[in-house]
């Protein structure tokens, strides 16, 4: 049995099709599951509720968490923890292997201009702090000889059928209802991306790697240094319109809040964009032999998804 805590989510959608030549025994755990594949094992649950997340992990070989939760500073102090928690004691209790889709927030901000798997962990906001809580969290259990776990991370993501990212927000949004694309502080700014349906590919590659386990990887990104305005380019292309770009000022984030929520929390996170961020998967390349997606063929196919 092969369990996703976070179905629902984009990642969890499309990791149930990826894990398909695995296994076909697929649990997929969120509030309100649904099958991806036929043989699909449907588990309705809140995994904040007590004693939720052993129930859902009861009988699995491997547990892939891929849990989103609302990106909120405070909810994300509040849920993850305990969640990290609950899902590692599971996992030791019914003997599974533990996979954590994660991000780079706990990386030093030094280290963005070129993110590797060996990058220090220092992070500069309270969203990164929790990142780095709850692998350490994992990595210690692992370390300690209780949990067979990896974690797989991966840059911002861009994808198709999925709308809770940047790109689809400010810059897909804006240039479908013919206004400027919007992007953070300078559009000459290189900023890599992770395609999602290689992001979900990756994660059940390792998975089902007995050798990747107890160590971190960062999922297949394409390798080229791409800048804003090179994405807005490629993304106007395909959507008919015009190439042009408003830059978002910091003090611009909170009023904007008012009208795009999640445009409140980027304050903290304005480090990211305000010099070059280059995403580094040249071990997972290397170790599967397996390229990401190149950033004209990902664009155009969410372009395609977008415009449906």
């Amino acid at each position: 049995m092969q369990t996703i805590l976070g179905a629902g989510g984009t990642i969890g959608r499309l990791l149930a099709k990826e894990l398909l030549p695995y296994s076909d025994k697929i649990r997929l755990v969120s509030r309100n599951p649904v099958k991806i594949n036929d043989t699909d094992e449907l588990f309705p649950a809140d995994l904040s509720r007590a004693g939720a997340v052993d129930k859902a992990v009861e009988g699995s070989d491997v547990v892939y968490l891929v849990v989103g939760f609302e990106y909120k500073t405070k909810v994300w102090e509040e849920k993850w923890p305990a969640l990290m928690k609950d899902t590692i004691e599971a996992c030791i209790k019914h003997d599974a292997k533990l996979v954590f889709f994660d991000n780079v927030y706990m990386y030093d901000r030094n280290a963005i201009q070129h993110m590797t798997e060996e990058s220090p962990l220092n992070p500069s906001s309270r969203k990164g702090s929790v990142r780095m809580r709850i692998a350490e969290m994992l990595l210690d259990a692992e370390n300690k000889g209780m949990l067979t776990a990896l974690i797989a991370r991966s840059a911002d993501f861009y994808g198709p059928d999925n709308n809770n990212n940047f790109i689809t927000q400010m810059v897909m949004k804006n240039l479908r209802q013919g206004k400027k694309a919007m992007w953070f502080v300078g559009p000459d700014i290189k900023h890599s991306f992770t395609y999602t349906p290689d992001a979900a590919r990756a994660t059940a590659i390792l998975g089902n790697t007995p050798d990747a386990y107890g160590q971190v990887w960062h999922l297949p990104t394409d390798s080229r240094n791409i800048t804003g305005r090179e994405i807005i380019a490629l993304i106007a292309r395909e959507l008919g319109a015009k190439p042009e770009i408003s830059l978002l000022p910091k003090w611009m984030l909170y009023p904007l809040g008012i009208f795009i929520p999640v445009m409140r929390e980027m304050p903290e996170m304005m480090y990211q964009y305000d010099r070059d961020y280059f995403f580094d998967s040249s071990k997972f390349t290397s170790r599967f032999s397996i390229n990401a997606t190149p950033y004209e063929e990902g664009i155009k196919t969410t372009c395609l998804s977008f415009k449906a």
